[in-house]
């Protein structure tokens, strides 16, 4: 059933849910490398694809 809140937070309940590792760096790639000379890249991802685009304003825009 419905525990509230306050139940959920004290010191009786389970002990709390283990972190995952935090990688201390990621990968860094430019802009340029990415697209490749080109203003728009496709990105397949679980069977999606997205599109990642260079504006006139130098900014990146990804859309479904």
């Amino acid at each position: 059933m419905f525990e509230p809140a306050a139940s959920l937070s004290s010191p009786e309940s389970s002990s709390p849910l283990p972190v995952p590792p935090v990688s201390r760096t990621a990968a860094r790639i430019s802009s340029d490398q990415l697209l490749g000379g080109a203003r728009e890249l496709v990105i397949e991802h679980a069977g999606q694809y997205y599109h990642l685009r260079l504006t006139r304003n130098d900014k990146l825009i990804l859309t479904k």
